[in-house]
């Protein structure tokens, strides 16, 4: 099986072309433009009461790029929910080098130390192209999308991409547009356009959350906080998205 070279991955990713393989045993890729480009905008995720009461109660615990071979692992696998999968052998290994390379990231969601949902995208500049998710337990991948949310917004990023629109990602605030619209927000999140932050960072939010921390508790203004973001911060973040 021929590898996916990941320099020529990244500039297809570039150009809005992404791979995909018709199973997960494929010993091929082919490469898809769509005409209609599911994007969620990042002041425009719609997080209810319900989703918030969720995040805030830390009932689970998410982390990011802790398992991030996990993460691939389990998006591809085949469920009863999901008997196909168009991540194949190459996607995967192709991705694994990419995170290796700082363009390729995951966010775990946890309950009683079981990895029970995650997500995985590419991140180039300003874009950050959503792969797959998963969830094993209610709501679990709705958490780990409002954490990615958060974690863009808060890093300067401006295009989040989910590819293809569906009912789960529409009801959390995704829309479709024409290939053209998005190859505009693409070519301006890419080079750094207005209001886009010089060098997006996908780590911003960690940062950020341990700041607020230690202003809350003047005792630790000199350590360095480490672990999980709290469901409390991560609601602050969203707020006037809701």
């Amino acid at each position: 099986m021929q590898p996916l070279d990941t320099t020529m991955l990244l500039r297809a990713y570039a150009c809005g072309v992404f791979p995909m393989a018709d199973d997960r045993d494929a010993d091929k890729v082919f490469w898809v433009e769509p005409k209609k480009r599911g994007v969620l905008p990042l002041d425009g995720f719609h997080l209810s009461r319900s989703l918030a009461k969720t995040i805030k109660s830390d009932r689970f615990i998410v982390t990011a790029d802790r398992a991030f071979r996990e993460v691939i692992a389990t998006c591809a696998q085949e469920t009863s929910d999901r008997p196909g999968t168009w991540i194949n052998a190459q996607i995967e290994s192709a991705c694994v080098e990419l995170h290796a390379r700082g363009h390729a990231h995951s966010v775990e969601v946890w309950h009683e130390d079981a990895l029970v949902g995650g997500l995985y995208g590419i991140k180039l500049g300003g874009a950050f192209f959503g792969e797959s998710m998963f969830s094993r337990m209610r709501d679990a991948s709705k958490v780990a999308l409002a954490h990615l949310v958060a974690r863009l917004r808060l890093g300067g990023f401006t295009l989040l991409d989910c590819q293809f629109i569906t009912d789960h990602l529409a009801s959390l605030g995704a829309i479709e547009i024409p290939r053209d619209d998005y190859i505009a927000l693409l070519d301006s999140a890419l080079v750094g356009g207005s209001g886009v932050a010089s060098s997006p960072d996908f780590s911003a939010l960690d940062s950020l959350a341990a700041e607020a921390l230690r202003g809350a508790d003047d005792a630790a203004s000199e350590t360095t906080v480490s672990g999980p973001v709290s469901g409390k911060f991560i609601v602050q973040a969203l707020a006037h998205t809701s």
